[in-house]
């Protein structure tokens, strides 16, 4: 099952840290007076014992360069060289199993509130920390400087770019996540995460900077999932899009978003497929998606983020997340997330921002969702509706009733929508070819895609 990603939104648990742990050592215990101790033997020579500790500090971030005066940005594909693999760090010896989980434990519970409150202030970005062999009373060992990876440079340049949005309507409310699509105020999202505010709510976005102002839906589309969001700013750095046809099976992705409502969070995987025919949605609202599918986490409240590649670059927009078998709602990755290709984002954004609303490409034929044999199955003739449209591009190809499209430009198909979805990849007015079985007998046929207007 296909679900969308959005909930509403759930405060963080106020984690309170646990007594701090120490690991006392014995002393010697003074003779008695007047009694000489007998001398004791000479022990066995220990190397000084050391320890080190180690945190993860906030890094001042950096907007990435691209050009504002560029409506919707696209850059080259092409990721940077990734530098060497740090030396490993020698082995800690001398704790038990239980001591390490116990102080791992408490690191974690108390991790969300010293990383929040004091975490900037105490280490510099980039160096750890180091204790003096000696306990403190010596000189302190020279700090390590840990080199930046490409995911840490990315998340740098991606986060000051990247919004927290939260729909509101009434007494409920979702989140999900933005990005700036324009230097003028103009962000992109999922249709989802603020359809339930449109007619009569209120949606909120919330920048890197601190500063949450009040935003306009510009327009949206149901079948694409996408929506594009105004702002009243002009300071805004919006995020390069890549050009989505180059994107490759096997490349290193960062999902940048707000999981249950955790702004800012970073997550990396890989692209694990391309053109992945996803239905997304209930009943009648239905959007279909000819997605990317990577194994990053992509959770509740990521839906509208960026999926970018090492260059920084948007390949595509976070939108569902696959369930086992029996979930009825969106509970978590499992490693199968999904995302818009950018070029459609692109095409659709741009669409909106022009005229308000987007089209989708159309052959002009009903299709029976109900079939399950071979390829896509024209439906047939109702009273009121014929299942090809009189005069539509499958009319003029000469398609029938009950013939079945087993291919789309050579790309074989299974079902109805996963032929809705590799038609409405492409844009209206571009030729496709169709593989059609009639009879047993199968021909190639050519049409131009024809326009409809999206929900």
């Amino acid at each position: 099952m296909i679900g969308y990603v959005t909930s509403p939104w759930q405060p963080p648990s106020q984690y309170q840290p646990g007594s701090p742990i120490t690991r006392e050592s014995p002393w010697d215990i003074p003779p008695a007076a007047g009694v000489e101790p007998p001398a004791p033997p000479v022990p066995p020579v220990a190397p000084a014992a050391t320890s080190q500790y180690g945190r993860n500090d906030t890094v001042p971030l950096t907007p990435g360069v691209t050009n504002p005066t560029q409506p919707i940005a696209v850059g080259p594909n092409v990721p940077p060289a990734i530098p060497p693999a740090a030396p490993k760090r020698p082995r800690r010896q001398g704790m038990g199993k239980p001591v390490v989980a116990l102080i791992a434990l408490l690191a974690l519970l108390s991790g969300f509130l010293l990383g929040s409150a004091f975490g900037p202030s105490i280490f510099a970005p980039g160096v750890t920390s180091s204790v003096a062999p000696d306990g403190g009373t010596g000189p302190a060992t020279p700090p390590t400087v840990v080199e930046a990876s490409p995911i840490s440079d990315v998340a740098e340049a991606v986060l000051p770019s990247t919004v927290f949005i939260q729909a509101r309507s009434g007494s409920s409310s979702a989140t999900g996540t933005g990005m700036v699509l324009r230097a003028d105020g103009y962000i992109v999202t999922n249709n989802h995460v603020i359809a339930g505010a449109v007619d009569n709510g209120t949606v909120i976005v919330a920048f890197s900077d601190g500063q949450s102002l009040e935003a306009d839906v510009v327009g949206r589309t149901q079948d694409y999932d996408l929506a594009v969001l105004k702002v009243e700013r002009d300071d805004l750095v919006p995020l390069p899009l890549a050009d989505s046809d180059y994107v490759k099976v096997g490349e290193t992705v960062v999902a940048v978003g707000a999981p249950l409502g955790l702004n800012g969070t970073v997550t990396s995987g890989i692209v694990s497929a391309l053109n992945r025919a996803v239905t997304a949605g209930n009943g009648e609202d239905l959007s279909f998606i000819n997605a990317i599918q990577t194994d990053a986490a992509i959770n509740p409240g990521n839906s509208g983020g960026p999926l970018v590649n090492l260059a920084g670059e948007v390949i595509g927009i976070n939108s569902a997340i696959a369930q086992p078998p029996g979930a009825t709602s969106a509970t978590g990755s499992i490693g199968l997330g999904f995302a818009i290709p950018s070029n459609q984002v692109a095409r659709t954004s741009q669409q909106i921002i022009e005229t308000g609303h987007a089209t989708y490409p159309v052959i002009g034929v009903y299709l029976d969702r109900t079939h399950t044999g071979r390829g896509a199955l024209v439906a047939a003739d109702q009273p009121t509706q014929p299942a090809v449209n009189p005069g539509g591009p499958a009319d003029q190809a000469g398609i029938r009733s009950g013939d079945l499209i087993l291919a789309i430009d050579g790309t074989p198909v299974i079902g109805a929508d996963e032929a809705i979805v590799t038609i409405r990849s492409n844009a209206p007015g571009d030729t496709v070819t169709l593989t059609i079985e009639r009879g047993g007998a199968q021909r190639d046929v050519q049409l131009t895609l024809g326009e409809s207007e999206a929900n």
